[in-house]
């Protein structure tokens, strides 16, 4: 079994066996591969609907395995900066790179590929009504990976347990509450075996006493290393698991730090300020 302990601060590669000499070297260098190509980068990414800016230069940089928290008033443009990162939208400006590679979103080929390694959550689930849970996380496996039916639905069944709703598996969107049901969008990004996970405010269509459901699937893929960049209000939930609060307001980033040093009693911060208005208990 793995001993998190394993190399101690006191260790140096002198002192270690071979073999321990040589996994600590390797665990060093992809420590500095992952602070020199991040995960996922986005740069400059402007957009502009009519006369109306909606971004401005705005930049991230996620290391692997960092889950970073976008924040800010209705209208910020927290929805549309995700949106260009995904392509969905094309930013004007910009440029979005996935492990170090630039991605031309004019290549559709290219464009397919990177989509398959950062899957999105929206906030209002996108499920095919006329498919059970089980044949929608399946179907994308079967289009875009050309998995037989038998073994998409076997992968499928396995995600579904993932999200805790393996005795969901035959029931359609409509027979599902609106918790589950972001939970077999996310047993489907998840199927893709996604590089990032880009969350769009995924809980903000459901119900209160169905939020902790979802909550509780990313607070599971944080712990596991899932790389993610989330869209959100539950400021509780951030303060706990964010490696880094990005306060967007008028198109810009204007505040990032961590939830530390932006949510601490009496640093008068917009942050703080912004989840004071909203009442939220910090």
């Amino acid at each position: 079994m793995h001993n998190e302990n394993q190399f101690q601060a006191t260790d140096s590669p002198a002192e270690l066996a071979p073999a321990e000499a040589t996994a600590a070297k390797s665990l060093s260098e992809e420590a500095a591969a992952s602070r020199r190509d991040p995960a996922l980068a986005a740069v400059n990414i402007s957009k502009s609907i009519g006369s109306r800016l909606i971004l401005d230069n705005v930049s991230v940089s996620l290391a692997r395995g960092e889950l970073k928290v976008v924040i800010g008033p209705s209208g910020a443009g927290k929805s549309t900066f995700l949106q260009c990162i995904n392509g969905l939208i094309p930013p004007d400006t910009g440029q979005v790179f996935l492990e170090g590679q630039s991605l031309n979103m004019r290549n559709k080929h290219e464009l397919r590929l990177f989509r398959q390694q950062v899957g999105m959550i929206f906030q209002d689930f996108n499920l095919f009504d006329h498919l059970t849970a089980l044949d929608n996380v399946a179907i994308a496996l079967r289009k875009v990976r050309g998995m037989s039916r038998q073994d998409s639905e076997a992968r499928a069944m396995s995600e579904l347990e993932r999200v805790g709703l393996a005795n969901r598996a035959r029931l359609y969107p409509a027979e599902l509450s609106g918790g589950q049901t972001q939970r077999v969008a996310f047993a489907r990004a998840l199927a893709m075996d996604p590089k990032v996970l880009l969350l769009d405010e995924p809980t903000s269509a459901l119900d209160p006493e169905l939020v902790g459901e979802v909550l509780e699937v990313i607070r599971y893929l944080a712990k596991g290393g899932m790389t993610m960049l989330m869209a959100t209000h539950q400021m509780d939930f951030a303060r706990a698991l964010a490696h880094e609060i990005l306060f967007m307001e008028h198109g810009r980033v204007i505040e990032s730090g961590s939830p530390a040093e932006l949510l601490a009693a009496g640093s008068g911060t917009r942050t703080l300020d912004f989840c004071s208005r909203l009442d939220l208990e910090l």
